[in-house]
């Protein structure tokens, strides 16, 4: 059975529809084609009250996985990590370094991402992710590889 995926874009044009949403989508895609479970992205506006209510949002819908795409960076509205912060009962800091750390091949300015990683208890792992579709991309490639496992252990099952 695969595991469950759910995409939140985060983005105030986006959520006005003054933007096409093209994280999102793309997360959903790239999600799909590693065997996950994936609904198409919900997308909501900037803002540590708006993230933190659609990650409860998601994470009541039961244990998987959960990406955002969009506010991490340094804009006066970036506030994912906050939202975020809010409901991770666990953080998982090696994961964000690793995003940074790969993003770099990408872009310098990797390193001003913000985001975050943890888990939402009983199972639900939280991987923020910048919203560029470059960073979406070399993102959800880090968090395919390792997320399955991180579910597994999270559901009880034993080390590899």
């Amino acid at each position: 059975m695969p595991h469950v995926a759910r995409v939140i874009t985060v983005s105030d044009r986006s959520a006005a529809g003054l933007r096409e949403d093209r994280g999102g989508p793309l997360a959903v895609s790239l999600l799909r084609d590693a065997g996950f479970d994936c609904a198409d992205a919900v997308v909501v506006a900037d803002g540590a009250d708006s993230v933190e209510a659609a990650l409860r949002v998601a994470a009541t819908a039961g244990p998987g996985l959960i990406v955002t795409t969009g506010g991490t960076g340094i804009a006066p509205r970036d506030r994912t990590p906050e939202g975020t912060a809010r409901v991770l009962d666990r953080e998982l800091s090696g994961i964000a370094e690793e995003l940074r750390r790969r993003g770099l091949s990408d872009t310098p300015l990797s390193v001003i991402s913000r985001g975050l990683a943890g888990i939402v208890d009983p199972g639900t792992l939280v991987v923020n992710l910048p919203g560029s579709t470059r960073a979406v991309a070399s993102g959800i490639a880090v968090i395919v590889e390792i997320a399955p496992h991180v579910l597994d252990q999270l559901a009880g099952g034993d080390h590899a």
